[in-house]
């Protein structure tokens, strides 16, 4: 998939992911690598950032394979930008369909 593509859309399903469940950082990961491959060094900067943007919250849980594994949340924040982006992406790719099938 094409890198401009990805990016402009990876907030969306990260955001998407987290509003399903609380998930540490391997498990978004593979998560995305559903819908589209990205690597962990794509995906932690990124949680750093929506983190400080106080869209998302972090906390720790004790792992039974291990340390504790950080879990991150959504927040009200989150869940309204999450919103916002929903709309938008739904209005762009009806836009971009529409005019690649030729319907004006």
């Amino acid at each position: 998939m094409n890198t401009q593509f990805k990016k402009g859309v990876l907030e969306l399903i990260v955001l998407k992911a987290i509003v399903a469940d609380d998930l540490y950082g391997y498990q978004l990961v593979s998560r995305i690598n559903e819908v589209i491959q990205v690597n962990e060094g794509t995906i932690y900067p990124l949680l750093k950032r929506l983190s400080n943007d106080h869209l998302l919250e972090s906390y720790l849980k004790e792992s039974t394979e291990g340390p504790p594994r950080k879990y991150y949340h959504i927040t009200s924040l989150g869940l309204a930008r999450y919103e916002d982006l929903l709309e938008e992406w739904t209005n762009f790719s009806e836009s971009v369909n529409t005019y690649l099938k030729g319907v004006k």
